[in-house]
């Protein structure tokens, strides 16, 4: 049996169709939801759920927040610890389960020998803003992240995605649990690591048609969630290898225009300059196609670059010198 554990602080507008989605799988015998001080209207939303879904069992954190920890972490510790299940499946109140989820990751568990499994999401992207931002962040973790890496046993490259992830609740009990990772702020990478250092295997993929989440349902929303990820995700570099080349391949168009053909500056500069935006646009395409985006948001591509620097800077900051704000909970950087 699979128990499945959703963290939720108000989060009216998605709980339903997660607890919906979650209870219809087969495997899944128990929901539990563990309401984290919510103060919208998702206990009267749960109540309601729980007249008619006979698995779901609504669970509480109390007043107050224990030192060290933070809040999604000591949420989901207190749903896995009323588990019952053989499998545990963290997920978010933001995601959507598709049918047969459950049992596809069950067989790629059984398929590829692992204790840990976790999916990347399909992105539901409804604004200008999400479209431009989160497939940028979202090819440069592809980028950061391979899944050929993470699923080699013989490498150390771990990680997983925290709306969706699968672990057998016999190794996640003898590797501490969420315990063991309460100050994380990436808690399913950091579980992840402990699970592919202790010589287990993980299976992390981007599957199409088994899972899908809306993260963010306003831009300030969205700001706030990445300003606190994309530093602990990238560190102080990210990889842009890509966008590189396309700019030295400009640069060197325009070498061969002054020197070469002995055009003016002013013109091989504008061609370079053409260069340049058409080549990065091709890059790209090329990259959202390979992991699975509609070509056509290319138009969002330099957007999506700007507003992704500006948001690591933001991160850098947060994460080293400032505090991280998530869910109405300040984290001062020294406590990260």
């Amino acid at each position: 049996m699979v128990s499945a554990i959703i963290p939720a602080r108000n989060e009216e507008t998605s709980i339903a169709r997660a607890v919906e989605s979650v209870a219809a799988q087969p495997e899944v015998g128990e929901v539990i939801v563990v309401d984290d001080q919510s103060t919208d209207g998702t206990g009267a939303i749960l109540g309601e759920l729980a007249s008619r879904i006979p698995k779901l069992k609504i669970l509480n954190t109390g007043d107050a927040l224990p030192p060290g920890w933070t809040g999604k972490n000591y949420a989901v510790s207190i749903g896995a610890a009323a588990a019952t299940g053989d499998w545990l499946l963290f997920t978010d109140a933001d995601t959507y389960h598709l049918a047969g989820s459950t049992h596809r990751a069950l067989a790629d568990a059984a398929k590829h020998d692992a204790v840990l499994v976790s999916y990347s999401p399909e992105q539901e992207m409804e604004t200008f803003w999400e479209r431009a931002f989160i497939p940028f962040v979202y090819c440069q973790l592809a980028k950061k992240y391979s899944y050929r890496r993470v699923n080699n046993p013989d490498l150390p490259d771990a990680a997983a995605n925290g709306q969706f992830l699968m672990i057998r609740r016999a190794v996640y009990e003898t590797l501490g649990g969420h315990a063991a990772v309460a100050p994380k702020i990436l808690e399913d990478v950091a579980l992840a690591e402990i699970v592919k250092n202790s010589g287990r295997t993980i299976y992390f993929a981007a599957p199409v048609g088994v899972v899908h989440s809306r993260m963010y349902r306003s831009f300030s929303a969205m700001w706030e969630g990445w300003t606190k990820n994309l530093y602990p995700l990238f560190g102080e570099n990210f990889d842009a290898g890509g966008a590189y080349f396309v700019v030295g391949f400009g640069l060197l168009i325009c070498v061969i225009g002054l020197f070469v053909f002995k055009a003016s500056l002013e013109f091989t500069y504008w061609c370079s300059m053409l260069v340049v935006l058409v080549g990065w646009h091709i890059y790209y395409a090329f990259v959202l196609r390979r992991n699975h985006f509609p070509i056509r948001f290319i138009q969002y591509g330099l957007i999506g670059g700007l507003l992704f620097t500006a948001a690591h800077l933001v991160s850098w900051w947060k994460n080293t010198r400032g505090e991280v704000v998530w869910k109405g909970r300040a984290y001062p950087a020294r406590s990260l």
